[in-house]
């Protein structure tokens, strides 16, 4: 008995040692606290996700901006969220199988709108609402970092990053551990029926203690998540609710977040 009673103990341990965020956790510089997916966006209007007009709208409006960013071929940032065009583009391959200049073939939704550079949409936002950029990793390559690191060195505006993928963060902590870090994260099992060890491992945030977050963004519809709530409870450290799509689920997830990015409704 007090073996196992010695192994729960060391059991706990491990587990709490692992989830553990950065005690010295810095909230996001900001008082808004809420922001606009991939821009203040309608895919059914002449301002799609991750446009420049649904950036400016958000900016107009005085919402932070959610944005996510992956490399072309030839290595520029832009800010895109599928792998692929099929989706936003109708078209066919990856965004890394293009370069920037080929990507300006294809338009978002039918629209005039294309895929912009980052560097563009700093330009358009230039400090005027915070900005949150989720990483978008392949092949567990940190480029991705490197490249929008060389522009985000000049931004003068309020900023922090995020990713699913635990190494963009450890990039971040080694590299630039002054900029805010966020891990994201969701049930993978019950959302997505992805078993593989590493969305076991992220799900409960289990690789913290390699990334040490400075914030935890999940899915609104895990807003009881253990690991996630331990977190916020006990160490301290911000939570970051994705993506709630409409005032009641805004009402029913207020009390386990701290900042919430939303769609589809005006907060």
């Amino acid at each position: 008995m007090k073996m196992n009673t010695g192994m729960c103990i060391g059991a706990l341990g491990a587990y709490v040692a692992a989830i553990m965020p950065n005690l010295r956790s810095r909230r996001i510089r900001s008082d808004v606290v809420y922001y606009a997916h991939r821009g203040l966006h309608d895919n059914q209007s002449d301002a799609p996700e991750n446009s420049m007009r649904a950036f400016a709208r958000a900016c107009d409006a005085g919402y932070g901006i959610e944005m996510d960013v992956q490399l072309t071929k030839d290595s520029q940032p832009v800010v895109f969220h599928d792998n692929t065009l099929r989706r936003v583009c109708s078209a066919d391959g990856q965004v890394s199988d293009y370069t920037y200049q080929e990507l300006q073939q294809f338009t978002l939704y039918g629209t005039d709108q294309k895929i912009p550079l980052l560097a563009d949409v700093l330009k358009l936002v230039n400090g005027r609402v915070p900005l949150i950029i989720e990483y978008k990793y392949k092949d567990f390559n940190n480029q991705v970092c490197v490249e929008s690191d060389r522009l985000l060195r000049d931004y003068k505006g309020i900023y922090c990053i995020e990713s699913f993928q635990p190494w963009a963060l450890v990039w971040y902590r080694r590299h630039r551990p002054e900029i805010v870090r966020g891990q994201l994260s969701m049930n993978f099992q019950r959302q997505e029926g992805n078993y593989r060890l590493e969305c076991l491992a992220i799900r409960h945030l289990l690789t913290n203690f390699l990334a040490r977050p400075d914030f935890i963004a999940y899915d609104q519809r895990d807003k009881k998540a253990v690991s996630k709530n331990i977190c916020r409870r006990i160490f301290g450290c911000p939570s970051v609710a994705w993506t709630v799509k409409s005032t009641r689920q805004l009402e029913h997830c207020r009390k386990y977040y701290d900042y919430f990015i939303f769609e589809g409704f005006c907060p």
